[in-house]
């Protein structure tokens, strides 16, 4: 009787949804457009839940609601494009954040090796397959394999990110060097116990 009485001590109280995406706000994200073209019509949203994965293989990963249109396009065609954004592209996360129709519309964009779309100013391209999908609880969880991406920046480019609710960006005068890895090869490749990825 005892025992049960701590473990209903120990059950945590439901977790309001408001407070949940107050608290997750604090963690300041990127924001990318996944693309893809089905039907021969190019679709794409905005998402900030995307990550590296793994180096070996090389995946990355997006999770999207269940009932994004955008996704079952991404299925259908079982391949898609990560657009990093620049800090200066406000306007296309807004309009790829929408329920604009027609998205594309008055955005550059060319087809990547895979035929995804690459809009035009974004700081980088990941061009992937889809290898696997999980569920999520209201998403899914998409692993993507890389079969190819734009090369890196030769100049120190600024990202768009989101930070409680709204868009911000990174300071210059206010970055400095992270003195627990030389450089982003390191950080993926390191298999310590305090291993970020």
């Amino acid at each position: 009787m005892a025992d049960e009485r701590l473990r209903e001590e120990h059950v945590a109280d439901p977790i309001d949804a408001r407070t949940f995406r107050h608290v997750l706000g604090q963690f300041c994200t990127g924001i990318t457009i996944i693309t893809t073209v089905h039907d021969d019509e190019p679709v794409g949203f905005a998402c900030q839940s995307f990550a590296a994965l793994s180096l070996d293989p090389p995946l990355v990963l997006f999770c999207p609601t269940k009932q994004s249109r955008s996704w079952q396009a991404i299925e259908a065609s079982g391949k898609f494009c990560v657009n990093v954004l620049h800090e200066n592209q406000k306007d296309v996360s807004a309009r790829f954040g929408s329920r604009e129709p027609d998205k594309f519309g008055g955005v550059d964009w060319s087809p990547s090796h895979l035929g995804s779309p690459v809009l035009a100013g974004t700081l980088a391209h990941i061009d992937c397959t889809v290898a696997s999908v999980h569920d999520g609880g209201d998403h899914f969880v998409v692993f993507g394999a890389v079969h190819a991406m734009s090369e890196p920046p030769k100049t120190k480019p600024r990202p768009l990110l989101f930070y409680r609710g709204e868009y911000t960006g990174i300071e210059p005068d206010k970055t400095t060097p992270a003195q627990w890895r030389d450089d982003l090869d390191a950080f993926l490749t390191a298999t310590t116990a305090d291993t970020w990825l």
